[in-house]
């Protein structure tokens, strides 16, 4: 599957308004979803529910929840909201069906672009793009004369004028909650320097001088945060925003829109975004090309099935795009780029370009392995290359037990 391509060409053609795919009648079948529990879910989730007969759950820790809840037979969910991080298990384990029956009767309206194909099956409906880009406080910056930063060192440099400037709590924030979000700064990172996490034989390549320098920044980074960053999410950074405490993060741009919501946020109109940092100046933005869309169990009758496909066609439409424009870059018709939605289309256009985020069980073990253990280095447990050596063994017991490696 050519990820990176799809996505792009999706981002930016899907700017016309196609025929209307709302709820066109009442759904009588009882249908649930699991998801993530930002912004462009709840508004995917709202429209689904306009049909009747609907819940949502939406949840950060969807991610653990989704392969037993979709193993169980029947399922405890009939939709799942997934990305490219997170369909991997699902596929695997044969727990959720190609769509590609369901695309031919009732997907008439969706766009090329948003048809997710592994093997040759549809297994996935995409519905927005997603990255980290910077996201920073304009005031700020200009109140202090500091340029937009381009790079991890110039961001670095702009975090101690602003400390030492004493005009938010913390010159920074990030999501370095220990666990996914902790091993996913880190996989930002090491791409950013070049590196590749395992070789084509699946073998772990994490302990070299890239690791080293990924391990280094973030702990460079770690000196500007909340002290309290093993616990902090993308909802931690977004509140942290919301309330005026931070200036400055890499930030996932499904989240940028919280920034302007009248009555929760502090810094309407103070806040704006830039391409993800480089860790070179030369190098890829450090971070990750991802999708969000919709799966749809297997062990569903077919008419459930149909149900859920009718909602999802119902859900990723051009009316709620329009009344949710802000809140993703969507895959959907009708959608137009906003202010807060800058920072990722330059990270997108990007050259060299940054790395769309494998769908792969060796990246999901790797990932895992290093959500465990690179806090080691961060409190000073272990130093880089002792910690880097856990990580490879970690990851190398678990690609054993999966079969990839021998």
């Amino acid at each position: 599957m050519m990820l990176r391509k799809m996505l792009l060409a999706g981002a930016f053609a899907l700017t016309g308004v196609a025929a209307s795919a709302e709820c066109s009648e009442q759904n009588d079948t009882p249908i649930s979803l699991l998801a993530a529990g930002f912004e462009a879910w709840k508004a995917v989730a709202d429209e689904m529910a306009e049909c009747g007969n609907f819940s949502a759950e939406l949840d950060q820790e969807f991610r653990t929840k989704q392969p037993a809840a979709f193993a169980a037979n029947p399922p405890l969910y009939q939709l799942g909201g997934v990305s490219n991080g997170t369909i991997t298990p699902l596929v695997n384990e044969g727990t959720i069906r190609p769509l590609d029956d369901l695309v031919a009767k009732y997907g008439q309206d969706l766009s090329p672009n948003q048809l997710i194909r592994i093997d040759g099956k549809i297994m996935a409906i995409a519905m927005m793009v997603n990255t980290q880009h910077l996201q920073y406080r304009a005031d700020i910056l200009k109140d202090l004369g500091i340029a937009v930063p381009t790079t991890w060192d110039e961001v670095l440099a702009a975090a101690e004028k602003i400390k030492e400037a004493g005009v938010v709590d913390y010159p920074l924030g990030a999501t370095m909650k220990s666990g996914w979000d902790l091993g996913e700064d880190f996989i930002n990172m090491f791409y950013g320097y070049g590196g590749q996490l395992v070789d084509e034989n699946n073998m772990p390549t994490v302990d070299n001088e890239a690791g080293i320098k990924a391990l280094e920044t973030m702990k460079a980074i770690t000196a500007y945060l909340d002290p309290e960053y093993l616990v902090s999410d993308s909802t931690y950074v977004q509140q942290q925003f919301q309330q005026g405490k931070i200036a400055m993060a890499n930030f996932w741009a499904s989240r940028a829109g919280a920034a302007d919501v009248e009555g929760e946020s502090q810094v309407v109109g103070l806040v704006e975004t830039a391409a993800a940092p480089r860790a070179v100046p030369d190098g890829p933005p450090a971070t990750t090309i991802w999708w969000d869309g919709l799966v749809i169990a297997r062990n569903i009758s077919d008419a459930q099935a149909e149900a859920a496909f009718k909602l999802i066609v119902a859900g990723l439409s051009p009316e709620m795009v329009k009344a949710n424009n802000g809140a993703a870059i969507w895959l959907i018709p009708g959608y137009e780029p906003t202010r807060l939605a800058k920072g990722a289309i330059d990270t997108l256009n990007a050259q060299p370009p940054a790395a769309a985020y494998p769908s792969t069980t060796a990246m999901g073990l790797m990932h895992t392995a290093l959500g465990n253990n690179v806090s080691d280095f961060l409190t000073g447990a272990r130093d880089a290359r002792a910690t880097l050596a856990g990580i490879e063994a970690d990851y190398t017991t678990s690609a054993k037990e999966a079969g990839l490696i021998r």
